[in-house]
């Protein structure tokens, strides 16, 4: 049987019983859990929007380890020379096994190397569980070979999870590790050498569509 991710388990032994005493929750099953992470990029303001949303995909299946599905433009905008239909980026939606592993490696080895990091904003919640990050290359994901890189491209890295609100999501976030801007953040991490890169091995997935 495959050992359960350490950022699950971290999540299971120290996570839930800390937010329990911090915010009073009676029983584990009411403290926030992560539900999912949706990776999405978009192409459309590129001059050659076919190349580059190829470029975009082989990215982020590289990143995520999963096969990443085509988003279509609802409507045309003559100015960036787009008609409605058109594929203009693409996404991957993580959940489960390879949501936890992508989410360990983001926060234990891409982030930090972002150049001068000082934190992630707090001011990206939407109030309804909900936190996006936006990455303004793929040059800090370890999977990618910064010589191989034909051309930069940005993502946003949303984190849904069952929390109500944005001060409930930004605790469990911050006890999960987020590093949030303008505070410490002495939570225990889980040393690197731990960190599972198996995915990068491992054949490309079936997305779910949602």
């Amino acid at each position: 049987m495959q050992k359960a991710p350490e950022f699950f388990s971290d999540y299971q032994e120290r996570v839930i019983p800390a937010l329990q005493k911090s915010r009073g929750y009676k029983n584990k099953h009411q403290v926030p859990k992560l539900i999912k992470v949706v990776i999405n990029t978009s192409v459309a303001s590129s001059p050659d929007v076919k190349q580059a949303l190829e470029i975009a995909k082989e990215e982020l299946a590289l990143i995520t380890g999963q096969r990443p599905i085509e988003t279509i433009a609802k409507k045309s905008i003559s100015n960036f020379k787009l008609r409605a239909g058109q594929a203009i980026g693409a996404k991957v939606t993580l959940r489960g096994r390879i949501m936890y592993e992508f989410l360990e490696r983001f926060l234990k080895m891409a982030l930090p190397r972002i150049r001068d990091f000082r934190g992630v904003s707090t001011k990206s919640f939407d109030g309804q569980g909900n936190y996006t990050i936006g990455i303004a290359d793929q040059s800090i994901f370890p999977e990618i070979e910064l010589d191989k890189i034909k051309r930069n491209i940005g993502f946003d890295v949303t984190i849904v999870t069952s929390a109500k609100n944005s001060e409930e999501t930004r605790e469990f976030l911050t006890e999960l590790g987020m590093p949030f801007a303008g505070r410490n953040n002495p939570k225990k991490s889980i040393p690197v050498e731990k960190i599972s890169t198996s995915h990068v091995d491992a054949a490309i997935t079936t997305p779910s569509q949602s």
